[in-house]
């Protein structure tokens, strides 16, 4: 199974919009990214956009057509695979001189690359014939980045026809979607993420698409994305099972990264890190075993070369030395970094006042959010026009939002068909409810701010798309929600694609914080501070599982921070004075986890 990446990095989903046309900004450079494929609504309209900028024909796939969700996906990466194979003919066929896009295509490129060391020995070459010789060479090295496809498991909405009745259960919006890249042109990943899908993996199951060839090369491969080793197990053996090899697990921080955020029970990045390193050859053992049995037994050649996976990580990383620490001595084979190119304007496609308003963001202006309608805890930005609508509503007395697009419905609690809690439906249902029930008005008031802060995320997580492209509706209309990683703050530079590549590979520095501490303490304080805050939301309801749950939870934090002094000694490219800081901060935060208390409920 061959690896073609020419760059250690790849770009990790962002939002709905901010990374949907990332492969067009950076794949001809080699550059790996991915895009969300839940948004259907928007997709179609960036396909419609993008065929009229490259002046290729567009035929609409409306609500009528058959299978629409699927054929939309399918269609919009056909044409970013159409358009990317021109942008890499185009670049291979530019001239090597300064300022081309070839040059920046092998400049970008790390030093430790033996295609870079290549172009190094062409730009000293002393004829021009070995010169020629030279670049030809290096043209025929020149690789795209993958068109990466990222897929919520847990949105599965079952759909309807245009009769009401409901439709048969591959209809349904993750598989779909799945559906939707398996029939694309394009060879590339699914990120699965968000866990467990039985409907999903069953389905994937069934399709041809991800069986290697002989030679062990997939068309099309999976890649889990998990913030534990056990969900990494767990999954990667159903999928064995069904004769799907996992071709990568991408370990997200729990809650030192973008989007919605998972506390993983207070598992820590380093101790998930080091279980996989140490765990590596016998995940890949009992995964290989399963995998083998499943193609036998559906009758599928075995591959004629041994299958491997890869193992990268993504979540909090800010300087090359921390990328390069995660490499070497957990033995990742690659790095997500994402929040950071939403301040890339060639990468990313967001609005000039929402990157305008991160570049300016400081720490306390990123927090944790009860924003998501998914009820999971949500990273976020104060003074997004998003946060900004959302009290302007409902100081108008009209809170909630108008459901258009219906991907996140879920709740059944006043209605037989779910609907979001996000919507205006819902949140006047609820907050009327609330208030018949003869609270105290501080508890009222509490109450009711948690209702209304849902954030529309169907829409205003798309909107900076539509800004960009002249969508529907009125600029002014569009409100949008950011979802940046809190490492976000300690970036403020309106960067280049090339700056930032170079930022990432340590030929230059984009951080304006000399303090900024170490990523693993800036993941450990976010763990504490949220310990510290569910425990107090959660007093009114305590009860005998929130007890146990969380001394689990502090037990593990502990075990992160045992992890880490035994770590500090290992950071050998930092400094004295680096370690030392690192050692000061890790027993501050280890003396407030001690004295953060549990309530003790007395068992009868």
């Amino acid at each position: 199974m061959t690896d073609s990446r020419v760059h250690s990095f790849h770009i990790p989903v962002l939002g709905l919009a901010f990374s949907v046309d990332t492969p067009l900004r950076v794949a001809r450079f080699g550059i790996s990214s991915v895009i969300s494929i839940v948004d259907d609504i928007l997709i179609e309209h960036m396909r419609k956009h993008y065929a009229r900028v490259y002046g290729v024909a567009y035929n609409p796939i409306t609500v009528r057509d058959e299978d629409y969700r699927a054929k939309r996906i399918t269609a919009y990466l056909n044409l970013l695979h159409h358009i990317v194979q021109k942008q890499i003919a185009d670049l291979k066929a530019s001239a090597f001189e300064k300022g081309s896009e070839i040059v920046k295509y092998f400049e970008m490129l790390p030093e430790d690359s033996p295609i870079k060391s290549l172009y190094h020995c062409m730009v000293h070459a002393t004829t021009q014939e070995k010169q020629s010789e030279l670049q030809q060479e290096l043209r025929s090295n020149i690789v795209a980045g993958d068109i990466d496809v990222n897929i919520m498991t847990k949105l599965d909405k079952v759909n309807f026809g245009r009769d009401e009745e409901k439709l048969p259960a591959e209809y349904s919006d993750a598989i779909a979607s799945l559906r939707g890249f398996a029939e694309s042109d394009v060879s590339a990943s699914v990120i699965l993420s968000a866990g467990l899908n039985s409907r999903l993996f069953s389905y994937l199951g069934q399709r041809k698409e991800f069986i290697p060839d002989e030679q062990g090369r997939f068309k099309k491969r999976v890649i889990l994305k998990v913030t534990d080793f056990r969900s990494a197990f767990i999954q990667g053996k159903i999928l064995a099972k069904k004769g799907i090899w996992i071709s990568e697990f991408r370990i997200e921080s729990g809650l030192n990264c973008g989007g919605h955020a998972f506390a993983s029970d207070g598992y820590l990045l380093g101790p998930i890190l080091e279980e996989f390193k140490t765990n590596r050859e016998n995940l890949y053992q009992e995964l290989s075993d399963l995998y083998k049995t499943a193609l036998e037994e559906k009758s599928l050649p075995l591959p004629s070369v041994p299958l491997h996976f890869r193992i990268s990580v993504q979540g909090g990383i800010g300087t090359a030395k921390e990328d390069q620490f995660l490499r070497k001595y957990y033995h990742v084979d690659g790095t997500g970094w994402g929040s950071p190119f939403l301040l890339v304007p060639e990468a990313t496609n967001i609005d000039d006042a929402t990157r305008d308003l991160l570049a300016h963001a400081t720490r306390e202006d990123f927090y944790i959010s009860d924003a998501s309608p998914l009820g999971v805890p949500f990273n976020n930005v104060h003074g997004s026009t998003s946060d900004l609508q959302i009290r302007k509503r409902f100081n108008d007395g009209k809170p909630g939002s108008r459901c258009t697009k219906k991907f996140l419905v879920s709740n059944t609690e006043f209605t037989t068909e779910p609907i979001c809690t996000a919507s205006s439906q819902y949140q006047e249902l609820k907050i009327e409810q609330l208030k018949k029930q003869n609270l105290p008005p501080d508890v009222l008031e509490q109450k009711i701010a948690k209702v209304v802060a849902k954030a529309c995320l169907c829409e205003d997580l798309a909107a900076s798309g539509l800004i960009n492209s002249n969508g529907h509706g009125p600029v002014k209309e569009r409100a949008v929600a950011v979802c940046p990683g809190p490492n976000l703050a300690y970036f403020s530079k309106i960067a280049s694609l090339e700056e930032m590549v170079g930022h990432i590979y340590g030929r230059i520095q984009l951080m304006t914080d000399p303090d900024r501490p170490n990523l693993f303490i800036n993941e450990l304080r976010l763990y504490v501070d949220y310990m510290k805050d569910e425990i107090q939301k959660r007093l009114e309801t305590w009860n005998v599982k929130e007890q146990k749950y969380f001394n689990t939870f502090k037990m593990n934090l502990q075990d992160g921070i045992n992890h880490y002094k035994s770590l500090i000694p290992n950071l050998l490219e930092e400094s004295d004075r680096y370690r030392e800081t690192m050692r000061k901060e890790l027993l501050e935060l280890e003396r407030e986890l001690t004295e953060i208390m549990i309530p003790a409920i007395a068992l009868s």
